[in-house]
């Protein structure tokens, strides 16, 4: 069994920065790529970023290129969503997700393993 555990949310200002993080315990081997996805109150989950095992091969979602970056480090088993700029329509809960395949989709069917989520609130 696979443990995700999201942390790093909170209530920022718009234009801040945040780096939210994510630890993977259990069996750390049935995880190969990640991603994060958010959901905010009324929407469909959606994706944001993925990175493959290795880190070779990032994949952002054109909503937030340029002002998220994702990163893992696999001798930790975390993996981290830096975020630069935030606003308050990216009020959401940020998930992060892993799948046994090393292909970081951007469907959230394609991902087995998630963890409960961190809020992150942006007031307008």
């Amino acid at each position: 069994q696979v443990t995700l555990v999201e942390s790093g949310g909170g209530l920022v200002q718009a234009g801040d920065s945040l780096r939210l993080s994510c630890a993977v315990s259990g069996r750390t081997d049935y995880v190969a790529a990640m991603a994060w996805f958010r959901q905010s109150a009324g929407k469909e989950r959606e994706f944001v970023s993925g990175i493959s095992q290795n880190g070779g091969y990032k994949d952002v979602a054109e909503s937030v290129e340029g002002r998220f970056f994702v990163s893992r480090n696999n001798a930790k088993n975390e993996m981290y969503l830096g975020i630069d700029l935030l606003k308050p329509e990216e009020t959401a809960v940020y998930y992060c997700a892993g799948r046994g395949r090393d292909d970081p989709s951007q469907s959230d069917e394609d991902y087995a393993t998630w963890g409960q989520g961190t809020q992150v609130t942006v007031p307008s």
